[in-house]
């Protein structure tokens, strides 16, 4: 099985952790510290928050801001049009922000949102008949 490690950079670790909790992921404590926050999205699936001096000690150069320029969409999957939804309305609730209108393909269904930082989320639904071919 492989697993999915989604690395942010966050500039209020706090926050973050009550963005993500409001839309009902849970932490892993073990490799959660004052620095960083281990968000489980699904067993195999898995956020690392980390302030950005810590997201810093990765990465050669600069810091990028995910509130200054988008350099990564995060898509997360959901089993109906109203999970879609349910996710943005959470989103919202927990101190995101929308950022691109609703999607509807018919056979796919999206929203946005940012996290607190500026990171982007998109929720999509796909009717599995399309998936299927």
């Amino acid at each position: 099985m492989r697993y999915i490690f989604v690395n942010l950079p966050v500039t209020d670790l706090a926050r973050a952790r009550a963005f993500y909790g409001g839309l009902g992921f849970s932490f892993n404590e073990q490799f959660s510290d004052e620095r960083t926050a281990s968000v489980v999205i699904e067993e195999n699936i898995v956020v690392m928050l980390l302030t950005r001096d810590r997201f810093a000690d990765f990465v050669p150069g600069a810091v990028g801001d995910p509130a200054q320029a988008t350099s990564v969409l995060n898509g997360l999957s959901a089993s109906s049009r109203e999970e879609v939804d349910e996710l943005l309305a959470r989103a919202l609730a927990s101190g995101g922000k929308p950022w691109q209108p609703a999607q509807d393909h018919g056979f796919m269904y999206g929203t946005s949102f940012t996290d607190p930082d500026g990171n982007v989320w998109e929720a999509i639904w796909m009717d599995p008949a399309a998936v299927a071919g």
